[in-house]
């Protein structure tokens, strides 16, 4: 298939000089004659290499590149340049362009510099499908899975990873969803886009319009300039929505609008654009209840779990609490003597993990400064409130032994009791969020 070149240049007899000795060598050769035009045939063709004159009378060539690397980073721009101009063509060096040619030149120079261009452009994409096929041959990436539960999510996201379906990922805080939205995204059709992650909860209210969606010059006070929205910077990959529970309900009817039809409209603006993204959303709240108290559409709700997956917090999954540890032991470069002793790892075991995987990795990078030798004891770890909870529950072990999740479902059927049957009043009680209660309540079978 011939690779593909726009020219752009507003001397008429160059550019017919030029676009001659490209064709000429097997290239199929788009040509503008202003930097208006180039870029709307840009947009248009998606060549496969730029070849632009530095001055062009409508329009600079250092605004050209930029919009050219804003909309296709990867795409080589080589910059063509009288004497008089050349220190132009470094600034557009510096701002991304591939190289640049001084005028007159000859056609083997020209030639020459678009094969470089095009072979560079070339090893990229491969580099991009190797790590790509690296990522989906270990699978994982990123994440620990010991555990029958964690093995069994990870299998339904990489099967949702092929599709373009919306993905609602739920669980606590701290327990890995932008990990896993990631190797969503690593494991998609998408993987060459970007993948934009945007926490909700951190924009201000009266910013989260314009940041979604962007805005059009003069639509409020300071917009001294159109910018784009993360809809339109994730284009051709995925955006994560972290936090989407914390939306507003004015901006969740536009969030609804953007996720069904792929269409956006920025703050000021008439125009409606079109957006070609994968949404990936998360949440640690409860949206089922929220959407019972008026503060969730449930029409939005409906569109963004497509696919539902649910991460369990860690104290649900303690097997794979000594695969976190050496995972995290060689994050950290820890020497390799470095080790946790089994009764650390034991009372790790026990712990409630609040804060889950987050909490985790802050106490075994402390442990790993602060030790002062290469074992790791219990003594050591300074789990808050453990001691507090042993003295308070006093649990007697039976010489037959146990079972933990026997424990566990008695505690949830004493609580749904005491709360008369309340889910929301029973996940109060067990000071775990009520997705959490409703996981454990289907898991049981109560």
């Amino acid at each position: 298939m011939k690779q593909t070149i726009l020219l752009i240049d507003d001397d008429p007899s160059l550019r017919r000089v030029t676009e001659y000795n490209l064709s000429s060598r097997g290239f199929t050769v788009l040509t503008a004659e202003s930097g208006f035009q180039g870029f709307e045939f840009f947009k248009a063709h998606d060549p496969d290499l730029v070849v632009s004159d530095v001055k062009l009378g409508d329009l600079n060539g250092l605004e050209l590149l930029e919009k050219i690397k804003q909309e296709s980073p990867d795409t080589p721009v080589i910059i063509m340049t009288a004497f008089g101009s050349i220190e132009m063509a470094v600034q557009a060096m510096h701002k991304g362009a591939f190289t640049f040619i001084t005028k007159p030149f000859d056609r083997d120079t020209l030639i020459l510099s678009c094969e470089k261009a095009l072979e560079l452009k070339g090893l990229r994409s491969k580099t991009r499908l190797l790590t790509h096929e690296i990522n989906r041959l270990t699978g994982t990436k990123g994440i620990v899975s010991a555990s029958s539960a964690m093995k069994e999510l990870l299998e339904v996201a990489t099967r949702a990873a092929n599709s373009e379906a919306t993905v609602l990922i739920s669980g606590e805080s701290g327990t890995g969803k932008e990990v896993l939205a990631r190797l969503i995204h690593q494991n998609s059709p998408r993987h060459n886009g970007p993948m934009v992650a945007v926490n909700c909860a951190a924009i201000p209210s009266t910013l989260v319009e314009s940041e979604l969606f962007g805005h059009v010059r003069g639509a409020f006070t300071g917009a001294v300039k159109d910018r784009k929205g993360h809809f339109m910077t994730a284009s051709r990959g995925s955006l994560f929505l972290d936090e989407i529970g914390e939306l507003a309900m004015d901006v969740q009817v536009k969030l609804l609008r953007a996720v069904q039809e792929r269409q956006i409209q920025p703050v000021g603006s008439e125009k409606t654009l079109e957006v070609n993204i994968r949404i990936i959303a998360a949440t640690n709240l409860d949206l089922q209840e929220r959407i019972s108290k008026g503060e969730f559409r449930e029409d939005l709700y409906y569109r963004l779990s497509v696919i539902p997956l649910f991460i369990p917090p860690l104290r649900e999954r303690i097997e794979d609490i000594p695969a976190l540890v050496f995972h995290f032991l060689k994050k950290f470069e820890a020497p390799a003597e470095v080790h946790f002793s089994p009764g650390a790892l034991a009372k790790m075991e026990s712990y409630h993990w609040p804060g889950n995987i987050r909490e985790m990795q802050n106490i075994v990078e402390r442990c790993i400064i602060l030790r002062k030798d290469p074992i790791i004891r219990s003594k050591d770890l300074n789990l808050p409130g453990m001691e507090t909870r042993a003295t308070l529950l006093d649990p007697q072990i039976p010489d037959e032994g146990i079972a933990l999740e026997e424990i566990e479902k008695a505690y949830v059927i004493k609580a749904l009791e005491k709360a008369g049957q309340n889910r929301s009043e029973a996940a109060r009680l067990l000071k775990i969020p009520r997705h959490v209660l409703l996981y454990r309540i289907e898991k049981y079978e109560i």
